[in-house]
């Protein structure tokens, strides 16, 4: 017999949907930070320039790696932090629309989903 609560799926879903993203935008962060090749050459972008994404980025995903450590622990506080940085990457993906659509899209899609994973079942813990 299943002794789970509802909406655990959609807690754990967020967390490690945060914590992924934390880690890449760190990665993306730097490699933006460092003029990295990987993006494109001639991105336009609707604030500033990509050294500014960089640090952006990079600030972001420090934050998120937090959100995702304050989810696993549980807590209306777990809930609220990791909505509020999942906001802030939903406003970032948007800002960087014009030089990536898809992924950009994408990665809102995922950003509104885990929100309503922490806005519906996140005030649980899931030690209990």
């Amino acid at each position: 017999m299943r002794d789970t609560e509802t909406g655990t799926g959609w807690v754990v879903f967020a967390g490690i949907m945060i914590m992924i993203g934390g880690i890449l935008n760190m990665i993306w962060g730097i490699a933006a930070i460092s003029s990295s090749s990987f993006f494109a050459e001639h991105a336009t972008y609707i604030v500033s320039d990509l050294n500014t994404w960089g640090w952006i980025l990079l600030i972001v995903g420090v934050l998120e790696l937090g959100a995702a450590g304050s989810i696993w622990a549980g807590g209306e506080y777990g809930r609220w932090f990791g909505i509020f940085v999942v906001s802030l990457n939903a406003i970032s993906a948007l800002m960087a629309i014009q030089a990536y659509p898809l992924w950009g899209v994408c990665l809102f899609a995922i950003d509104i989903l885990v929100i309503y994973g922490l806005a519906a079942y996140g005030g649980r813990s899931l030690a209990s």
